[in-house]
């Protein structure tokens, strides 16, 4: 009778501990570096909140095996450089989209300095321990306007968060500036498909105009959510398999030493 007693005590706490499950457990990474004027980082909130609130989204939630998922919004810059906008929040229903959203475009901050995308890779796995949810996937989103720049190497960090059961997908912004023509590459898409995303069904959506950002982000939403299977080459293309030419996942870093003089700008 007494274990009996004791069990009904402690019975409820049990169950009160335990995590919603949810169809992905979603990190979107923003990046937040100094070569984003804050129109552009205007933006890309602006850009997220539409998204997350369209039709779109909402259909693929509502399709998914529980009909739910949780996500976090996280700014990154450098590598200790984390602002979190939005915490783990449960999105399920048309009014928690809306509340995200408001929460996102609530006010509008500065950018922060320096790039590692690495930084917000190892910030965003270590992120997900406690979150009061359980994913039938993780998937961590990272957008970014340039390569690699302060921290370890990014392929350690990818690397790192594959070995536990991540994706990684990639947004890269690739507009053009005058800060760009500085710290940006001509093939970030390259740079992200070899150096920044990896796991099962990984892809990478790139953002040539600013007026193109929203789309992108709501086409990317959707496939994260619903899973959606990579695009099968049709039989009848010939397609020449080689073996992928090496590419310098460094480069950011051997940018950043080449150009110490704007030291201030990014």
């Amino acid at each position: 009778m007494r274990y009996l007693l004791a069990l009904f005590l402690i019975l409820p706490g049990i169950l009160t501990a335990r995590d919603m499950e949810v169809d992905v457990e979603l990190f979107l990474a923003v990046d937040v570096s100094r070569s984003m004027s804050p129109a552009e980082l205007e933006i890309q909130r602006r850009g997220y909140a539409e998204a997350l609130t369209s039709p779109q989204v909402m259909a693929a939630i509502e399709n998914g095996l529980l009909g739910r998922v949780a996500l976090t919004y996280v700014e990154w810059a450098g590598e200790y450089s984390h602002r979190v906008v939005v915490p783990w929040t449960l999105l399920q229903t048309p009014q928690d989209a809306s509340a995200i959203a408001r929460k996102i475009t609530a006010r509008f901050d500065e950018g922060l300095r320096r790039t590692s995308i690495s930084g917000a890779l190892h910030y965003a796995a270590g992120d997900f321990d406690g979150n009061g949810f359980t994913g039938l996937r993780r998937v961590i989103d990272v957008s970014g306007d340039g390569p690699n720049n302060q921290g370890r190497p990014v392929e350690r960090a990818r690397d790192a968060a594959l070995d536990k059961g991540f994706v990684i997908n990639g947004l890269p912004l690739m507009t053009q500036d005058q800060l760009s023509e500085i710290w940006g590459i001509p093939d970030l898409d390259e740079y992200y498909r070899r150096c920044v995303i990896g796991g099962p069904g990984a892809f990478v959506i790139p953002v040539l105009a600013w007026d193109q950002f929203a789309a992108a982000v709501k086409r990317k939403l959707v496939l994260e959510i619903a899973q959606t299977p990579a695009p099968i080459v049709p039989v009848h293309v010939p397609v020449q398999f080689q073996p992928d030419i090496p590419y310098d996942c460094l480069i950011g870093e051997k940018m950043w030493e080449q150009n110490r003089a704007y030291f201030d700008i990014p």
